[in-house]
């Protein structure tokens, strides 16, 4: 973690030589291309060597070719061929920008497509002043950063700590960008929790999927936890879509070097372009934007909802112009393998509840929930990401739940909102779920902790493979979270009489119309949950009050929500009015006493 802040630092110092020559807002446009052009530099260079003295074994091949076999003495993906590294671009100041771009074109294929990503053509032209030499200045500053030997999760932090700077300069979105690190580990241990017998076979392989894959991070974790924590012989093979040019760039790069495939990343709106449009995945990890307006996909997610219904990725139905956080869960689910996949996404609140019955977020719910595809949703902590304070939820998907899962939905409470309360009830060590960072990164002040197997992580990962309920869990069958919407009518009257119509009936007065959500299930005298039907629920709530009243069944919807709020509620009774008094007493002792102090 030091290491990776050192970097960072570092990095952003060179910044500081753009000052005056380019706004705030725009520094990432050269450090970011040029952290990248440095960190594949620092990879190569104990093979450049070797890598020119056989090019000229080379020089009838074609290009393809050509990049296969020098790939191969470079022993990356990928290799540079131009006679220049950092070292000898500075040694002629005066050629600089040229000989920059012969460097940049000496990379193979893979990596000069990932440089072409950031447009830095663009910024060596605009940086190429000789009054002011700050091209010159830029690369010098970077060769004196090494970052060699730098691991792929610590060149993620590296990145991400760049990009929340360069966001919090320009009052722009970091959160779109990346994910905190626990969170994510947090995510991978719950989602492999349940294949770890299948994982720890000898020579595995599987793929993992992430549609919003930013600078890489759920895919980069998901990896290293894969092959450090279960099997070191594992392949798990990575693939993901970015809709942001920088980050995609960053992303590929990580690839490169970490040996995966770069061309399993594709570029562009996951929604209007499927670029994996035939592939499906043995798990699945997101953290799309929260709130995502979809409105310039409009056309054609609406498009493919009308025209292909389920054989497509929204037939179930299309959200609220505002927030497409639920298309990215069903474009996810499209990808399911039918042996089985495990999905885990972040959503704010607004895809547990939002929506009326009927309404395109509640027929999304009903349609994962009626397929028994929602495995479990866990709380987190508020003030956790970088981009906002607000709560936010782990949803796990899957098609292959264990047996003892099959019907049933598990929601985990890590949110830390009874922590004060338990700490001393003795029920609960202080910081269960999360710390207080020393430090504030945005809106991020809270970190899940990651050590130990009582605390944090370890802690939420037992309660979610454990599946018994207790002070943190509940556990509900599928249809706990179904209900109807039901109109109810009163008669309409003129001069206290009932009017009615031409069949007989009593005319509704919509003035007096009202309507009940009526759940699928009700608690016994026992406390057990059992189902109910409508007119169970009405005889019981409605007619002692409105003894007139009925239903109109045209009229009824059905829906589906999840309150979770509503569910881990306690009720705590208000304190007697004579303790309430002895505490006041009590303070205006104190208070006469201080005054006494500071008199005397």
């Amino acid at each position: 973690m030091t290491r990776f802040k050192e970097k960072a630092d570092l990095i952003w110092e060179v910044a500081n030589l753009l000052r005056g020559d380019y706004k705030q807002s725009d520094y990432g446009k050269v450090i970011l291309p040029m952290t990248v052009l440095r960190r594949l530099d620092c990879e190569l260079a104990d093979t450049k060597e070797k890598v020119l003295k056989y090019l000229p074994k080379v020089k009838d091949f074609k290009e393809s070719a050509k990049d296969i076999a020098l790939n191969k003495v470079a022993g990356h993906n990928f290799h540079n061929r131009s006679e220049f590294d950092f070292e000898k671009l500075i040694a002629d100041a005066d050629n600089i920008a040229i000989n920059l771009r012969n460097y940049i074109n000496g990379f193979s294929a893979s990596a000069r497509e990932i440089l072409e990503y950031f447009n830095f053509d663009d910024q060596i032209d605009r940086m190429d002043d000789p009054k002011s030499d700050i091209l010159f200045k830029v690369v010098k500053a970077f060769k004196e950063i090494d970052l060699k030997g730098m691991e792929s999760m610590e060149m993620g932090y590296v990145f991400e700590e760049l990009i929340r700077r360069f966001a919090e300069q320009s009052n722009e979105t970091a959160g779109e960008h990346f994910t905190p690190r626990e969170v994510i580990r947090l995510m991978v241990n719950v989602l492999f929790i349940e294949d770890r017998d299948i994982l720890t076979k000898e020579g595995i392989v599987k793929t993992l999927y992430d549609p919003a894959c930013g600078t890489g991070g759920m895919l980069s974790v998901a990896e290293q936890y894969l092959k450090e924590e279960l099997n070191t012989k594992a392949d798990l093979k990575v693939f993901g879509q970015e809709i942001n040019p920088e980050s995609y760039a960053i992303c590929k790069s990580d690839m490169l070097i970490k040996g995966q495939d770069p061309g399993n990343i594709k570029f562009g709106n996951t929604f209007t372009v499927d670029g994996l449009e035939n592939e499906k995945f043995d798990y699945m990890l997101s953290n799309p934007p929260f709130g995502v307006d979809w409105k310039k996909a409009e056309k054609i997610i609406k498009k493919e909802s009308e025209d292909k219904g389920m054989a497509g990725r929204f037939g179930a139905g299309v959200p609220r112009i505002n927030d497409g956080s639920l298309l990215f869960l069903q474009h996810m689910i499209s990808k399911m393998k039918s042996n089985g996949t495990r999905i885990g996404i972040v959503f704010n609140g607004s895809p547990l509840f939002t929506g009326a019955a009927e309404s395109g977020e509640s027929n999304i719910r009903r349609w994962i929930i009626e397929n028994d595809w929602l495995e479990a949703v866990i709380a987190l902590p508020d003030q956790l990401f970088y981009n906002t304070g607000i709560s936010t939820y782990i949803w796990i998907v899957t098609n292959k739940k264990s047996k003892e899962r099959r019907g049933k939905v598990q929601l985990i409470n890590a949110a830390g909102t009874k922590d004060d309360e338990l700490i001393k009830e003795g029920k609960l060590s202080a910081n269960r779920f999360w710390k207080k960072m020393d430090r504030s990164l945005g809106n991020k002040r809270k970190a899940i902790i990651e050590n130990g197997n009582e605390k944090g992580i370890g802690f939420i990962t037992n309660i979610y493979g454990n599946f018994q309920a207790n002070d943190f869990c509940k556990i509900y069958p599928n249809e706990f979270f179904g209900y109807w919407r039901v109109t109810v009518e009163q008669p309409l009257k003129e001069n206290g009489k009932i009017v009615k119509d031409k069949n007989g009936d009593p005319k509704p007065d919509s003035n007096l119309r009202d309507y009940e959500n009526i759940p699928f299930m009700k608690k016994d005298a026992k406390g057990n949950l059992i189902p109910q039907t409508i007119e169970e629920y009405f005889e019981a709530e409605v007619k002692p009050h409105l003894p007139e009243a009925w239903i109109d069944h045209s009229k009824t919807k059905t829906g589906y929500e999840i309150n979770f709020t509503k569910y881990f509620y306690e009720f705590k009774p208000l304190r007697p009015l004579e303790q309430i008094k002895a505490d006041i007493l009590t303070l205006e002792e104190k208070i006469i006493e201080a005054e006494k102090n500071i008199l005397n």
